[in-house]
């Protein structure tokens, strides 16, 4: 934090006020959405970041195509954050990809956070610097994430513990036809 540059200060500032304008516009309308692609110009098709937002540095976000982002999640993306395509981030949710040095506090030390495809991170769940989050892997509503978590996994706690491996299905989409209900299976569709 001691040597950001000129730009690295405008930028931060810049973000801010969008992230402020966001924050305080009408959810659903075109500005809205303008908004939401400045704050994220790499965002993939089909994707939502929902208000409240907050964090620093969003050019440091990468999203894929089809991601949900919840109301209240912060992403503290100075070391980077990648979601990748089809991943859910539950409400108030915590990707940190920053943290400060024991000695030296105003030294931010960063290592990136990975959401990997199709993943599920439950609500109030906190996913802290250097994590990778597997690709169709859940992580349990409030959980603190630590470690890396395998694909196709469940973790919860504080810390997150593994609970259980996920069967992929046989079938890509089971339909029952009398309530009209449509299960998707994990990865399963190939694509």
């Amino acid at each position: 934090m001691r040597r950001q540059s000129p730009e690295e200060l405008a930028l931060a500032r810049e973000q801010a006020r969008t992230l402020f304008t966001f924050n305080h516009t009408m959810p659903e309308t075109e500005d809205y959405y303008k908004l939401m692609r400045r704050l994220f110009p790499t965002m993939g098709e089909g994707s939502r970041v929902s208000t409240p937002l907050s964090g620093v540095r969003f050019h440091n976000v990468r999203i894929g195509r089809g991601v949900v982002v919840m109301p209240g999640c912060l992403m503290m993306s100075a070391g980077g954050i990648t979601i990748d395509d089809g991943a859910m981030i539950a409400a108030n949710v915590q990707l940190i990809s920053n943290n400060h040095d024991l000695y030296e506090r105003h030294v931010i030390t960063c290592k990136p956070v990975h959401i990997g495809r199709n993943a599920w991170i439950g609500a109030g769940a906190t996913i802290l610097p250097g994590v990778t989050v597997g690709d169709n892997a859940v992580v349990g509503a409030a959980s603190v994430v630590t470690r890396d978590v395998a694909p196709d996994t469940i973790v919860a706690g504080n810390p997150a513990r593994f609970i259980r491996r996920i069967e992929p299905q046989a079938d890509c989409a089971v339909r029952n036809e009398a309530d009209e209900a449509v299960q998707l299976g994990l990865d399963s569709c190939g694509d």
